[in-house]
């Protein structure tokens, strides 16, 4: 998570959304950077809202606006699975070693998730809260020309992007009927995916 303070704005990381690029390109300008523990760097909302919101609000009456990456859903998805099949992870209990996509999206689906598939929902991450907090600004991960261009302009800055944190590039495949079901499943994903401008 990055804070700008005279910007009034805090960029929130949603795993897997390439937040951590622009956290290394961006560091020496924030006000504040959270990058450990993952708990912190990776607040959603409703952590925001409740741990650091609070300190710009009591101490310096002051509303940060908040901004976000979303990714397109099985785009996200294919991104975790391809991730927990880095070479360290072969033996560790979250690897999706020898899970084929189609099984890591159908194990998404389940009420009760195995460890490996347990990953939450960018919905979840980005929901707005009772008291109105709520993400300002949300861009699509596949239009980084339209991210690139609002923080240019909101912190009068240029920098330059370095592949960070990237998962392993592997072909994944999903059935047409494991992503009707995904779909029609997380319908609101989608949703909130395509009401990005």
């Amino acid at each position: 998570m990055l804070i700008f303070y005279k910007e009034r704005l805090a960029f929130l990381s949603v795993p897997k959304t390439g937040t951590t690029a622009y956290e290394n390109a961006l560091r020496d300008r924030a006000d504040l950077v959270i990058s450990e523990p993952p708990m912190l760097k990776h607040a959603p909302v409703y952590r925001y809202n409740r741990f650091i919101r609070p300190m710009f609000v009591n101490v310096c009456d002051v509303e940060l606006e908040l901004m976000a990456v979303m990714r397109e859903p099985i785009s996200w998805l294919g991104s975790w699975w391809r991730y927990r099949q880095r070479p360290f992870m072969k033996d560790k209990p979250n690897t999706t070693h020898g899970i084929s996509f189609d099984d890591f999206v159908f194990a998404y689906m389940k009420g009760k998730k195995p460890g490996f598939a347990d990953v939450g929902a960018q919905s979840k991450f980005l929901e707005a809260q009772p008291n109105g907090t709520a993400v300002t600004h949300l861009f699509k991960y596949e239009n980084q020309d339209k991210l690139q261009n609002f923080l240019t302009e909101r912190l009068g800055v240029t920098f330059d992007l370095e592949r960070e944190n990237v998962s392993p590039s592997i072909k994944q495949h999903l059935s047409s009927d494991v992503e009707d079901r995904f779909r029609r499943k997380f319908a609101d994903e989608f949703a909130l995916y395509d009401s990005i401008e």
